[in-house]
């Protein structure tokens, strides 16, 4: 129901406003990687500090990664430490990338 000024009033019989999809780990990774990330490089550490709350999770962090290399926008590098994860960012020319649901 709309009023001539451009208020809006919601009742309960109306039906709710569709929820926006969620999107997986890996496309947020990927999304954040490509718009906000400009070193060439990242490792684990920089995901769980700087990436989306969503993908902060060591575990989540890792598997997100890891399906990011299997598609061709991540390559593990050699890291100087048996404890540390790097990967190189491949950057491709492509407008909306996104990574297929598993």
């Amino acid at each position: 129901m709309s009023k001539p000024n451009g208020e809006r009033f919601t009742f309960a019989d109306e039906p709710t406003p569709a929820k926006q999809p969620h999107k997986s780990s890996p496309q947020l990774l990927l999304d954040w990687l490509l718009q906000h990330w400009t070193n060439p490089d990242i490792c684990l550490r920089d995901i769980r500090a700087y990436a989306p709350r969503p993908v902060r999770d060591e575990e989540i962090a890792i598997s997100s990664a890891e399906t990011l290399a299997r598609h061709g926008w991540l390559t593990e590098l050699k890291a100087h430490r048996h404890d540390r994860r790097v990967w190189h960012i491949d950057r491709k020319p492509v407008i909306h990338p996104t990574i297929p649901a598993e």
